[in-house]
């Protein structure tokens, strides 16, 4: 993936991880027998964009093709504070620092020793992330929760690359009302039961293309205090640094 597509992806990500978000609209796409386990979703997202303002966690991220056949893995930290600052370190295949830091948003490629820094509105504009620079969920998106059981067709729906059991995690997709952007959905998945129930755990990114990145979350943890210098970027001596609108 290239900066450009990597800037928008993640940009995505944060919108749907750390926007402040209004009234949601939600459109259940199950039937009555799971519409407890539906408004249940939903109330894990309302609960995670209205309570937790900061946190930390270890993610792996698998990216799959369109036809299924080839996938690239990556893993890394992310690190975010409501609203509009995040960080994202991939460690390896290719290490890279991915920094909002409110105002725009920066990305190191640490091989090629190359910063491509966009304003925060820009990057994330032509997405769902427009949510990131405060929009409201029931503006930009409709919420389908998505209730699965392990072996449905639904189950196959929700996850392309279910590294976590699909019953033990509940599912929500935000559609983008316009349908113009780079993105087809942005799924959500949340703990469903035990001490950890409604945790961050899950999250996919559908794009127009039918490239499908899933990242899944362990060692979360939130409230987390961050120095006043942690969302900020300088670019690396030497380094060169492409500016774009």
């Amino acid at each position: 993936m290239n900066s450009s597509g990597r800037l928008a992806a993640l940009g995505a990500l944060a919108a749907t991880l750390f926007s402040v978000t209004g009234v949601v609209n939600v459109a259940y796409a199950v039937g009555e027998a799971k519409a407890a386990e539906a408004a249940d979703a939903v109330a894990m997202l309302r609960h995670f964009v209205k309570d937790v303002q900061t946190a930390r966690a270890n993610f792996t991220q698998v990216v799959t093709s369109p036809d299924g056949k080839k996938t690239r893995k990556s893993t890394g930290t992310l690190e975010f504070q409501r609203p509009d600052k995040f960080r994202f370190a991939y460690a390896g295949p290719t290490e890279q620092l991915i920094v909002g830091d409110g105002k725009k948003v920066w990305l190191y490629d640490t091989d090629l020793n190359q910063v491509t820094v966009r304003p925060m509105s820009a990057t994330i504009g032509a997405s769902p992330a427009a949510l990131l620079a405060g929009g409201s969920l029931d503006k930009d998106f409709t919420l389908k929760a998505v209730a699965v059981t392990a072996g449905s067709s639904s189950a196959a729906a929700a996850t392309s690359t279910p590294s976590q059991a699909t019953s033990s995690l509940e599912w929500v997709e935000a559609l983008p009302r316009h349908k113009d952007g780079q993105f087809q959905s942005v799924r959500v998945g949340f703990t469903k039961n035990g001490p950890q129930k409604g945790q961050l755990a899950a999250l996919e990114i559908l794009d127009s293309f039918g490239q499908r990145s899933r990242l899944d979350f362990a060692q979360f943890e939130s409230k987390v205090v961050f120095p006043t210098t942690r969302f900020q970027f300088t670019p690396p001596a030497g380094a060169d640094v492409l500016n774009q609108p």
